[in-house]
């Protein structure tokens, strides 16, 4: 029986099932168009002979800095990604901002150094924005908003619907280390090695995959909220996908907080993370690519695509095999 719910949840915005099920009963039927319906990170828009893609995130993460990064490069980053997952260079960002009263002047200004520098980094221009300030209470400190758009490349473009049954799911590095990185701060977690946000821009790490293998690159999706077990789950509509546990790149501290909190790290926010998909015979040239960029350094093969659609499931390392479903919520809350 499906749960009755007559109003919104905290875990309506975790990237869970219960978010999934917002948009697409709630939002979709009263506001779903053609490029809103495909759901991508980004959407598609035909301007004369070519193409941009169009994205826009809001940024609620507590606290604002964090090891490894601050509600600042969180945001211009998370921007950035998704330009990245369409294949898009980035050109211009946007930045509205919602300050609560009290914000530290000092904070303030660390995080506009961050959004400065890592636009710089990544090669775009905050171009337009807006400022409100509310009432002390009203905020958490500061919201920020951001939407982006970027060239799309010619002839190229990714969904799910074009991954085939051999497809290679590959990730350019370690899961979990941005949300446990704010846990531990929102926790007082202490590690002999620290744990710092992976967050950053991944467009110049996109490109160098392209320039090496073109449309062999099937999809792409950064796995955010609800970590890589939602975005496989979204992407399982016409295939599955099988997973080996011992291959799943993680961090000791990283297995070992979640282990202590009893999370599943592919259910774990990442920032700095793009999963792809790719046809087998480019995977060599994927990898290659990623390694040689330096937020590609510790890029594996993480499953392959299968003909169990809407199926996600992982090999144990003790020989079994288990299901991964869709987080229901949010298990970190307001890690991004």
């Amino acid at each position: 029986m499906t749960e009755q719910i007559d109003t919104i949840k905290l875990a309506h915005g975790g990237g869970g099932s219960l978010m999934q099920e917002l948009i697409q009963k709630e939002i979709i039927p009263v506001l779903g168009g053609t490029g809103l319906n495909g759901l991508a990170d980004s959407a598609r828009l035909d301007v004369g002979a070519g193409a941009l893609a169009f994205t826009t995130d809001s940024f609620v993460v507590k606290p604002v800095i964090f090891p490894g990064g601050d509600i600042g490069r969180l945001a211009v980053a998370g921007t950035v990604n998704d330009l990245a997952a369409r294949g898009a260079k980035p050109l211009a960002l946007s930045l509205a901002m919602i300050i609560e009263e009290g914000l530290p002047m000092a904070t303030f200004r660390q995080i506009l150094a961050s959004v400065a520098s890592t636009a710089r980094e990544a090669g775009v221009e905050i171009v337009t924005g807006d400022t409100k300030v509310v009432e002390k209470g009203e905020a958490e400190g500061v919201f920020l908003t951001t939407s982006g758009i970027g060239q799309m490349r010619a002839g190229l473009d990714f969904g799910p619907e074009r991954i085939e049954p051999g497809d290679v799911v590959i990730v350019n590095g370690t899961l979990g280390d941005h949300g446990i990185a704010v846990m531990s701060v929102r926790e007082g977690l202490r590690f002999v090695s620290p744990v710092k946000s992976d967050v950053a821009p991944l467009a110049g790490m996109v490109d160098a995959v392209l320039d090496a293998c073109g449309d062999a690159v099937k999809c792409m999706t950064d796995p955010t909220r609800g970590g890589v077990a939602s975005n496989l789950n979204e992407m399982a509509q016409k295939v599955g996908y099988v997973l080996d546990e011992q291959t799943i790149p993680v961090r000791p501290e990283v297995r070992g907080a979640c282990e202590m909190l009893g999370l599943d790290v592919l259910t774990v926010a990442n920032e700095g993370k793009m999963l792809m998909v790719v046809a087998p015979e480019a995977v060599d040239k994927a990898i290659e690519a990623l390694k040689g960029h330096p937020l590609g350094r510790n890029a594996v093969v993480l499953g392959v695509a299968d003909g169990q659609a809407k199926r996600v499931r992982i090999k144990t390392s003790i020989g079994g095999e288990r299901i991964i479903d869709t987080p229901y919520g949010e298990e970190l809350p307001r890690i991004c």
